[in-house]
């Protein structure tokens, strides 16, 4: 390895405020920059308010949709206890099933839209499928009977989700030049965290007028926060669409389908021979990763179902939760270039294995626990996924950062169903949903001893 940092492409400063001709690479103009941003915001409530904090949490998760003879049981009798560990059980599959499916089609997919330069309408119809079955979930009653279809709209969601933000990161080389991607990243990680934070608060704001007077029976009020996120998609998901040039098609062969995987196989052949440190750090990031999105997609649920967060609890965590995993993103620069981004990784994951424990060791304490270790867990995620960006930065071979960012991208979506296998399992064999916990953390713990066996320095 040199010392210096390559940038992503070569470029020139003369060339601010028009498009490269030889890289295709758009200058950082505002407005553009803003229109990419903005999609970030525009799909972070179907993070925040449907699958974490509100939606799967408060409502899909409760005795609602138990058999009504079981619910009236109350909470602590075994059977209660079971039924609602099944629904949580129920709902990992779900997202065990959507990282499968997310798997398999990711790498192919993304690699079709840029051989053909079609990253905007793949971009397109994944924001299209999320926003459908965003809405569609209106149509989830409270009843026992509904909850297959709720959990399906979930994965389904899950899958147009994780593929759209494959989309999506790729076509931040259309809005930035080598000097400030950075920044601009930072820009729509942030706007990501604060779209779920007002999202909450609009929440927050509806439940304490108590919805203004409409009824909420048949758990209307749930049903009507996703017609909301479904149209805040629409309302702030367009500009991407309307402002941001499409990529030209890469100088490659198209092929079809199934010859994808081929080439995918050829290219991660080379990766492996000429750069076997970054191949590794791949995977072990791959693993780690999935263990942070697991904090995110059941941290809710864990304080509902196993420490009784109120509805209100739980959105308060939340905006909390989104609040400190924010600030920690903006920061984690800085200690990254004063430590390094493999310690500050190996230091963050290190936190949140304690943080987890403690919330299983001490669960008993009830809601403080949480509430402390479960925002030390969301402290610890920004750095991380921040850090994890800057030392591929620094490690990719000099001319190949692309392809680097592509692969981060496929070993992220490959890994995706690792952290809800592990959730189901430790609540299928317990019978209780705090020790999906368990689940979470051992992904965390085993991506972070896969790391220490990565010995990978940024230059």
């Amino acid at each position: 390895m040199t010392d210096d940092v390559r940038p992503l492409t070569e470029a020139s400063p003369e060339l601010d405020g028009e498009l490269s001709a030889d890289s295709g690479r758009a200058a950082p103009g505002k407005g553009r920059i803003a229109a990419w941003a903005l999609w970030d915001w525009a799909t972070q409530p179907f993070n925040s308010v449907i699958v974490t904090f509100v939606f799967t949490a408060l409502y899909l998760t409760s005795d609602a949709f138990v058999d009504p003879e079981i619910a009236a049981l109350g909470p602590d009798h075994p059977s209660y206890d079971l039924a609602i560990a099944s629904l949580t059980s129920g709902l990992g599959l779900a997202g065990t099933l959507a990282g499968v499916l997310v798997a398999l089609l990711a790498p192919v997919l993304g690699q079709q839209a840029d051989t053909a330069g079609k990253r905007k309408r793949w971009l397109a119809i994944s924001t299209g499928v999320l926003t459908i079955v965003t809405a569609a979930l209106y149509f989830v009653q409270a009843a026992p009977a509904y909850f297959v279809l709720g959990v399906g709209l979930i994965a389904i969601g899950l899958v147009a989700n994780e593929l759209g933000g494959a989309q999506y990161n790729a076509l931040i080389t259309q809005v930035t030049t080598p000097r400030n991607v950075g920044r601009v990243s930072g820009l729509g990680w942030g706007l990501g965290y604060v779209g779920g934070i007002v999202a909450l608060v609009l929440v927050v704001v509806a439940d304490g007028a108590d919805w203004w007077g409409m009824s909420t029976d048949n758990g209307m009020a749930y049903r009507m926060i996703a017609l909301g996120c479904a149209a805040w998609t629409i309302l702030f998901g367009w500009p991407v669409f309307a402002f941001v040039p499409e990529p030209r098609a890469a100088g490659r062969e198209k092929v079809g389908f199934l010859a994808g995987y081929a080439r995918l196989g050829r290219d991660v052949a080379r990766l492996w021979r000429d750069s076997r440190e970054t191949v590794w750090f791949l995977a072990a990031s791959a693993i780690y990763r999935d263990g942070l999105a697991g904090v995110f997609a059941y941290g809710a649920v864990i304080a509902s179902v196993a420490f009784g967060f109120s509805a209100t609890e739980v959105l308060i965590f939340g905006i909390a939760a989104n609040l400190v995993a924010g600030l920690a993103t903006m920061i984690a620069g800085t200690i990254d270039d004063r430590i390094g981004p493999r310690t500050l990784i190996l230091w963050s994951l290190g936190g949140m294995v304690v943080a987890g424990t403690a919330i299983i060791v001490l669960n008993g304490a009830g809601p403080i626990v949480f509430w402390a270790a479960g925002l030390v867990l969301c402290l610890f995620v920004g750095p991380v996924q921040a850090a994890s960006r800057s030392l591929l930065a620094r490690v990719a071979p000099p001319e190949r950062e692309g392809e680097m960012f592509g692969l981060y991208a496929t070993t992220g979506r490959a890994a995706s169903w690792m952290a809800p296998l592990m959730w189901t399992l430790a609540i299928a064999l317990t019978g209780a949903t705090i020790w999906g916990v368990v689940g979470i953390i051992g992904v965390v713990a085993v991506g972070f001893v896969a790391l220490m066996f990565v010995k990978i320095e940024a230059r």
